[in-house]
């Protein structure tokens, strides 16, 4: 049962607030604020997402197993939504994979195989989100990088490293590469050509030859002028191993020439003069990092008035006390010895602000400070506190302004475990200052996992005890457990992503957080200072006061999934839509009909469909009189827009020598798969098929901006789908594409969708077979506007189909039976991922003994279930690896109370 609370106490607060001119005058009430807020939160709460895996990066042929979480207010399993996503993002911000999962009881679990056709080396950002989530203007989708190693028939390892010789007027980096072969033998006086790719294009190419250690410097530059070229670009390099073998590898240059910021962030939210401020800072590179620093502040007369050093990651704060009138700036001197000059933001003359102080294990020590322009002007005027966390009110306090300070203490005990954003606002419900704060309650729940014996045997049985309770008393709970060779599988734990980070932090905040788990694990009071920090330097998502009390309600544009839905519009040839069509939707695998009618204007729904992702779905409206004359259009599902990846400072430059450990295993591992190698053929080219085919599309370009290949389309369910975030340049709304550019600056003309050279509906995208594309190539300009001005269009889109082989004559019946009916459709909606079980010897047997067991992960098991006594208990075989294994427990109770634990034993 939820409980939601509400505590309205009156505390003499002091507060000072200065309003304009156009400020608005009207009061209200603490009670409407909270009773409002309170509403909003309730009717629209927010979904979070974690998802446990079972291991922190992986190979080529392996298969990821994970299990998701989803939550509401107060972190209790979500009941709103009923699919979950997760999607697979390549380092080119391509989407690879969309992953579908049935939700029950907020929970799901799912299995991404990586093969070796659609995988390779590289770095991949895994999104997870719900439908629901895509109303929020900053949903808090589950983000996390991941990097695959690849180990099947390699040949070459790679090592790079840069070194930045740019100036004001050239860019110039020095890349060190060192090739080696898959036995860590360096491949001497091999000849090596490479190029540098910006958009596509070539800016910079040579050759050289590598030393006898295997290692080749590149110099690349570039024109500074252009926007730091070679940051945006890759380097590719052509090794020739052999007289006949070349192995291309690609590096990333984006964090080739690091930079450095450095930002202020007061307490409260501004720099006020007259009182002491606390200001956080911090210092990232480019590449998302924190980077140590140091200086001294100055004031515009040249005396230093504070000086400050950077605590944990780039972070730390000090104190102010500043003069109206006066400018502050900071000399800042990085770990790398540069340096950097930083004015301090704005003083504000007259204002108020929020302080908290979190070190007592009991309660927030608050208190409202305000300086003597501020505290005359608004003496006696009311001001409110208030304190959410997790979708619920928990604090509310009101008072007159009386004091130009005033200090309160606050027990820990009224908020849940995790962040609680104090609001301090005007009577007219005007925010004046925020202040999160962590709060770390002791009745979190407890995980306990114990082992009969700390030692165990080589493929021996292992038992591992689960206890979970809360203040004490056992707890039903629902968990997922990991189990790896940490031999094999090495990993930093304070750069962990757990339930723990993912609902209380990282989803509650903006921005990446480096190394959330160090907060979590093992707390003392320097971690609890460190975490503090970080919240003064991060933003935080959460709904506008304003807005609330305006009654400037959230748009819902997606309504919650229960199932899966399609629908769409039944319409004449004329497009007068049909007033209560007869529609039938039959899925032959599942030997499934279902019929359906269309609504006063045509419009249709078939819901709560199970569908596995290979099911071929068929809806036909050929039952109604003149159904010849009759079109079917269906709608395309919301697809988030694919965003820069948050997590991308967790981004592994050189892989293989970072899973060096991992790819050794897995060499052995898949030892029996192998991959085909590129045979060149001699002989007659045979023509692409494309845009230069077709005499209605002669006009355009011979190139186009953006060519997607076939295979590129393999596994795409619904075309449109992928061509959202595959067709570079374009932005799909209202079912419609346009050029992104074009449209962002106010032209609302859509682009023309050409199949094999005949324009047509963009409904009609989802009623061809990928398997039989050639090609789909993007035109985001006609130079000619020939096609544009033919067809009333602004950009094209031409999708090409494999040419046919010749063969035997057809009728012109069966050539009828070839071309898309309108009436009808089949296709492949996206359907949920298949189940499968994850893989777990015994070694009851004495024969098994002798199977060699190279498994990294050793246990994978998503639905462990404590009973009413807080126990459970499971067993599993080891592998032959010997060393340190480690058992990961995560999970959640009914109240929302969130747990994880990690143990450790040997096997040798």
């Amino acid at each position: 049962m939820k409980i939601f609370r509400i505590l309205l106490i009156a505390v003499s607060f002091l507060f000072i607030v200065n309003f304009s001119s156009s400020a608005q005058t009207d009061t209200i009430s603490i009670n409407t604020i909270i009773t409002k807020t309170n509403k909003v939160l309730n009717d629209y709460p927010t979904e979070k997402i974690h998802i446990h895996f079972d291991k922190p990066y992986y190979a080529v042929a392996d298969t990821i197993w994970f299990k998701a979480y989803v939550t509401e207010n107060q972190n209790f399993l979500s009941g709103i939504s009923k699919i979950v996503y997760v999607d697979v993002i390549n380092q080119r911000d391509s989407l690879i994979q969309t992953v579908k999962l049935p939700l029950a009881g907020g929970m799901a679990e799912g299995n991404i195989p990586l093969s070796m056709e659609r995988y390779k080396q590289g770095n991949y950002h895994f999104r997870a989100y719900t439908n629901w989530m895509l109303n929020s203007n900053d949903p808090a989708f589950f983000n996390k990088t991941f990097y695959i190693g690849e180990a099947i028939d390699k040949e070459l390892k790679t090592h790079i490293s840069y070194k930045n010789l740019s100036t004001d007027k050239q860019e110039k980096i020095d890349a060190r590469v060192q090739f080696k072969d898959i036995n860590n033998k360096p491949y001497a006086n091999k000849t090596v050509n490479w190029q540098v790719v910006t958009s596509y294009t070539s800016i910079a190419k040579g050759r050289g030859t590598t030393d006898a250690n295997g290692y080749l410097t590149i110099s690349m530059t570039a024109n500074q002028k252009a926007e730091y070229q070679l940051q945006k670009g890759e380097l590719i390099t052509s090794i020739n191993t052999t007289d006949k073998d070349i192995i291309n590898s690609t590096f990333q240059l984006k964090n080739a020439v690091i930079s450095k910021d450095f930002q202020f962030f007061p307490e409260g939210g501004n720099l006020i003069a007259g009182i002491t401020n606390k200001i956080a800072f911090k210092a990232v590179k480019s590449d998302g990092l924190g980077i140590n620093a140091k200086g001294v502040v100055s004031d515009n007369d040249g005396k230093q008035v504070a000086t400050f050093t950077a605590q944990h990651l780039g972070m730390g704060s000090f104190s102010l006390l500043p003069e109206t009138g006066k400018n502050y700036k900071a000399t800042v001197t990085y770990a790398d010895g540069s340096t950097q000059t930083i004015n301090l933001p704005n003083i504000t003359a007259s204002g108020i602000t929020i302080t908290a102080d979190n070190t007592d294990a009991e309660n927030i020590a608050i208190k409202i400070l305000s300086n003597d322009s501020f505290f005359e002007a608004n003496k006696g005027k009311k001001f409110y506190l208030i304190a959410q966390s997790k979708g619920v009110i928990c604090y509310g306090a009101q008072t007159a302004l009386s004091n130009k300070e005033y200090g309160t203490t606050i027990l820990k005990s009224k908020f849940p475990l995790g962040i609680a954003q104090f609001t301090l606002m005007a009577e007219n419900g005007k925010p004046l200052s925020e202040r999160l704060v962590f709060v770390q309650n002791k009745n979190a729940m407890s995980l306990v996992l114990s082992s009969p014996v700390a030692t165990y045997g080589p493929k021996k049985k292992v038992k591992i005890n689960l206890s979970s309770k809360k203040d004490g008393a056992p707890v039903e709970g629902n968990f997922s457990v990991s189990v790896v060779d940490e031999t094999k599988v090495p990993f930093n734990e304070d750069g962990a992503s757990t339930i723990l980070t993912s609902l209380l932090l990282n989803s509650d905040v903006r921005g990446y957080i480096e190394r959330p788990n160090y907060y979590f694990s093992t707390p003392d009071a320097k971690k609890t200072a460190d975490l503090d920090v970080l919240l003064l330097t991060q933003g935080y998502r959460s709904y506008s006061y304003t807005d609330i009390i305006d009654n400037k309600l959230p748009k819902i544009v997606f309504p919650p999934e229960q199932g899966i839905e399609v629908s769409g519009i039944l319409r004449m040839a004329n497009g007068i839509p049909v007033r209560k069509g007869a529609l039938l939707l039959t899925i032959p695998d599942k030997r499934f009909n279902l019929e359906g009618t269309t609504d006063p204007v045509g419009n249709f729904k078939f819901s709560n469909l199970n569908l596995n992702d290979s099911s071929k779905v068929t809806i036909t409206a050929k039952y109604n009189v003149n159904y010849k004359s009759m079109a079917i259009s269906l709608n395309g599902s919301p697809v988030p827009s694919i965003s820069r990846n948050f997590s991308a400072a967790e981004e592994v430059l050189n892989i293989d020598s970072t899973l060096t450990a991992y790819l050794d295993n897995s060499k052995k591992q898949y030892s029996y798969l192998h991959t085909l190698k590129d045979v060149t053929i001699k002989g007659a080219a045979v023509p692409k098929v494309s845009h230069k085919d077709y005499p209605s599309l002669s006009g355009l370009s011979a190139i186009a901006d953006h060519e997607i290949s076939g295979d590129r389309l393999t596994g795409c369910n619904l075309l449109v789908n992928c061509l959202q975030t595959m067709a570079l340049g374009t932005t799909f709304i209202d079912n419609n594409f346009y050029v992104t550019r074009d449209y962002n600056q106010g032209n609302k003309t859509p682009m023309g969708i050409f199949i094999n050279g005949i324009m047509m509906d963009v409904n009609q995208i989802n009623t061809v077979d990928v398997k039989m594309i050639e090609s789909v190539e993007v035109f985001l300009k006609d130079e000619l506007g020939l096609v544009n001005r033919a067809n009333n269009i602004n950009g094209v889109i031409v999708i090409n189909q494999k040419k046919m082989p010749k063969g035997t004559k057809i009728s012109k019946n069966e050539l009828m039976d070839m071309l898309p009916k309108n009436y009808e459709v089949t296709f492949s909606p996206q359907g949920y991922n298949k189940e499968r079980q994850f893989y777990m010897p015994k070694y009851d047997n004495p024969a098994n003994l002798n199977r060699n067991d190279l498994r990294t992960t050793i246990y994978w098991n998503p639905k462990l279930v404590t009973d009413k006594t807080g126990a459970t208990s499971f067993e599993f075989y080891n592998a032959d690896g010997k060393g340190q294994y480690k058992v990961v427990v995560e999970g959640i109770d009914e109240n929302g109370n969130l747990g994880r634990s990690v143990f450790r034993y040997t096997v040798k």
